[in-house]
């Protein structure tokens, strides 16, 4: 064990890892910064992995209300602890989220919301308006799926 509380203190910012952690690092790796990085990052993804599996059973749900109520959002937001959802960095993320929304001013959540007959009649438009443009027959088709994908990033919220 060759190395400082400098040494610790440098690891710990290149790094954003505990101090604990960055001394059991720089113990496991004999003193040597580089390898000790690795391995922070290697524990790291490790230590995300774990927390995939939590349940994020705790939040708050957030309104925006805009233009004399003739737009409004109603949003929820889930997080581990309820020490996170009581902080005011998370209300403002939510509240920010929220105003996002009611901006994009989407149709659907998701592109499987929307319903097929919406997206027929989508595709027989554009269709028509690419032929109008007077694109050849055979790249129409190609033209129009490109088209959906446009009108599905317009009104689907995800």
């Amino acid at each position: 064990m060759n190395f400082t509380a400098q040494d610790v203190k440098t690891l710990r910012e290149r790094t954003g890892a505990g101090m604990m952690d960055c001394k059991n690092a720089l113990v496991e790796c004999d003193g040597d910064m580089e390898k000790a990085v690795d391995y922070l990052r290697e524990k790291g993804i490790a230590k995300a992995a774990k927390k995939a599996g939590r349940i994020a059973a705790e939040g708050i749900v957030d309104s925006y209300i805009h233009m004399g109520g003739r737009v409004g959002v109603l949003l929820e937001v889930n997080c581990e602890t309820d020490f996170v959802a009581k902080g005011d960095m998370f209300k403002a993320i939510v509240h920010d989220i929220a105003l996002h929304i009611a901006a994009a001013n989407p149709s659907y959540v998701s592109k499987e919301d929307v319903p097929a007959d919406v997206i027929e009649k989508e595709k027989s438009i554009l269709r028509a308006q690419a032929l109008e443009e007077g694109k050849p027959e055979k790249i129409v088709d190609k033209m129009v799926e490109g088209r959906i994908k446009s009108f599905y990033e317009d009104n689907c919220l995800l």
